[in-house]
């Protein structure tokens, strides 16, 4: 059962990538119909990340205090119908407004459910499901532009927005018939896979569920943590980079490189489709080391610290050539590596986060999202200005700088919820 849970949670993440990826790939057309500047688009763009990192914390600790379940459904009821608003807007401050509210609808996505997919995984499993689950974004990300076209092209740019709205909805009515907060209840769950998500005591007997009813967040010992202040760190620049792919991605293959939209809806989603196979991969890569070595702080480092070296390598021939293709190919190899990364990325706050990490997530998510809201304005001035190439040397600087923090800084293995040796995690996070 606990795979069907993880079917549902990694389409929240198709879902919310789809929806927030709509406005970067029909940029063009929309900045057409509203006489819109690349800057005014770049804030519209950069707003959704506002109250998307506003709405992390709040989210996060709600999914902690009375369980992901009804919190996510709520939230996902909001993302079904916020994209009706983008669909019916009419100029700047009506697309700023659906933005906005997007932003704060997923704002708890991606925290609760890495709580939920908490309470029905091992901790040996969580890099393969969060490689998963986030691999399911890049396909949301990746098929976007070509249903776009399609639909743009026979229905008008509005109707796409109309179908997320609508495949929003669907996902809330079948998430409240399958899923439930703790396994033990679920009807479907046997001893033999509780057994396995949550281990035996010497005496062969099950290991109970450790996380107390409404519990009390520890906020000072989470915000008091230098090592949550590191993973923050190391996030924003993983965000950074991320968002251009949700952003200026497809204007700059269309405006810049000359792309059509029917070439964007081919060719333009190789780099995301490899980003799903980086994802996938990191995951596995990450749990079959920790299985190995039985040491998280390796087994994500090696993983993490690498991918983001090579993101910011490849980044650089990237912008640099001028062969569309060889540049298509140089984002794929960059968001690749950095996707490789992605599982140990969001392993990490399951690890040292234990009963309460939908609020360690909401901290780094939110805090990333802060970062990466300066992506879209970064890229959007400076596209508007003429400059197609510096933003990228920018970013490369970004993933070295996350490529060190991660190597040198992030420690998987030391607990933000307790005051404790680097070597000690709080029993509650092995549940």
């Amino acid at each position: 059962m606990r795979w069907w849970i993880l079917v549902m949670m990694s389409f929240v993440n198709l879902i919310c990538y789809l929806d927030r990826g709509l406005l970067g790939v029909l940029a063009p057309e929309i900045s057409k119909e509203f006489h819109l500047s690349k800057t005014q688009m770049g804030l519209a763009l950069a707003c959704f990340t506002w109250t998307y990192a506003l709405g992390q914390i709040p989210s996060g600790w709600l999914g902690d205090r009375f369980g992901p379940k009804k919190v996510l459904s709520f939230l996902m009821f909001g993302v079904g119908l916020t994209p009706f608003l983008n669909g019916i807007a009419v100029g700047l401050v009506t697309l700023v407004v659906a933005r906005l509210a997007l932003g704060l609808a997923e704002s708890g996505a991606f925290a609760l459910t890495a709580r939920g997919m908490q309470m029905w995984f091992s901790r040996s499993e969580r890099g393969r499901i969060q490689g998963i689950s986030h691999g399911c974004g890049r396909i949301g990300a990746a098929i976007g532009p070509g249903l776009a076209a399609v639909i743009m092209l026979f229905f008008g740019w509005r109707t796409m927005f109309f179908v997320c709205g609508i495949i929003g909805f669907l996902w809330v009515i079948v998430f409240n018939r399958i899923y439930c907060n703790n396994p033990a209840e679920h009807k479907r769950v046997n001893q033999a896979e509780l057994a396995q998500i949550r281990g035996l005591n010497p005496d062969g007997s099950i290991k109970p569920y450790g996380v107390p009813v409404k519990p009390r967040v520890p906020w000072r010992s989470i915000l008091g943590s230098p090592n949550m202040w590191y993973i923050v760190l190391g996030y924003c620049c993983y965000f950074f980079f991320t968002n251009f792919y949700q952003t200026w991605y497809p204007t700059y293959l269309r405006e810049y490189r000359h792309m059509s939209l029917k070439s964007l809806g081919i060719l333009g989603t190789l780099p995301l489709a490899v980003a799903l196979i980086g994802s996938f991969m990191g995951g596995f890569v990450t749990d079959a080391i920790l299985k190995k070595s039985g040491k998280p702080k390796f087994s994500r480092r090696v993983v993490a610290a690498p991918g983001y070296l090579c993101a910011g390598i490849c980044i650089i021939p990237a912008a640099l050539t001028h062969s569309t293709l060889v540049s298509v190919l140089c984002l794929g190899g960059a968001y690749f590596c950095l996707e490789l990364a992605s599982a140990a990325v969001w392993a990490v706050p399951m690890d040292v986060g234990g009963a309460f990490s939908g609020s360690v997530v909401g901290v780094m998510n939110g805090c990333g999202a802060l970062a990466a809201s300066m992506t879209a304005i970064l890229y959007g001035a400076m596209f508007d200005r003429g400059f197609w190439i510096a933003p990228f040397y920018v970013t490369a600087g970004v993933m070295f700088l996350g490529a060190l923090i991660w190597l040198f800084l992030i420690n998987p293995e030391r607990s933000v919820i307790e005051r404790s040796s680097p070597s000690h995690v709080s029993a509650a996070a092995s549940h």
